[in-house]
């Protein structure tokens, strides 16, 4: 008897908590094939950072455009679309650029995102069609996930890597990690970001523009709950306070 369950119903996966965020999305197919992959697999929450605005206007006026365009929402930053999420993955094909994060393969990347939607809200980074996520996009992320295309041709359009990645998200092959602490939100790691650039800036620690992405990879890489990071941030405040005093 075949199985009547769906992508919302897997155990090893809370769809609800998944936010699909494009950004810099430049075609309104793209956007499009994007909102009916979200749809597809059973998953609702899209979110875009800084589209082109003809486009976007052109995708949400398409005929059928479905539930998910119509729900769709649109931000000025990153920042601000991944603040409720304690998990950021994005995705790139690598190429020639040197990353400063632990690129995963598909199959890794989807289970980090499946444990940690059983507890809080995760988001999945898709960049723009022709240059990707940026070294900045990227320092919202805690880790990079690729598909694992051939050599020479590894970029794919977005809507189809939308549609992979998803796919790979709801075949949950694998159990999912074990819980953790309340993990520590977006803007609650941007918070303790903020703070240790404040408290590196008065030392006098900083000495180039790129401290800032390099301080926020660092404080992603270091996956702290929500309880650690207030403590890490009490640490700073005192900090701070003694070397302005």
């Amino acid at each position: 008897m075949a199985s009547t369950a769906t992508p919302t119903s897997n155990p090893k996966l809370n769809a609800d908590n998944v936010r699909v965020v494009l950004v810099n999305a430049r075609n309104p197919l793209n956007i499009g094939a994007a909102a009916r992959a979200v749809s597809n697999f059973g998953f609702s929450h899209l979110r875009l950072v800084d589209p082109w605005e003809p486009s976007w206007a052109e995708a949400r006026s398409a005929v059928g455009a479905g539930a998910v365009m119509e729900a769709a929402r649109v931000y000025a930053t990153l920042g601000e679309a991944v603040a409720d999420c304690s998990m950021v993955v994005g995705t790139t094909a690598v190429g020639k650029r040197l990353l400063r994060h632990p690129v995963r393969r598909l199959e890794y990347g989807a289970r980090l995102l499946r444990g940690q939607s059983l507890q809080s809200p995760v988001a999945i980074l898709f960049g723009s069609e022709k240059y990707g996520l940026s070294n900045e996009d990227m320092s919202w992320c805690q880790a990079l996930m690729r598909i694992p295309t051939r050599p020479g041709h590894g970029s794919m359009n977005l809507g189809q890597a939308v549609a992979v990645c998803l796919y790979e998200l709801v075949r949950g092959g694998t159990a999912p990690i074990p819980a953790r602490p309340e993990p520590a939100s977006a803007i609650e790691m941007e918070r303790l970001t903020e703070m240790m650039l404040g408290v590196l800036g008065i030392s006098g620690y900083l000495h180039d523009d790129s401290a800032e992405l390099k301080i926020r990879r660092l404080v992603r890489r270091m996956e702290l709950s929500a309880a650690d990071a207030e403590v890490w941030l009490g640490i700073l405040r005192q900090i701070r306070w003694k070397l302005d005093s």
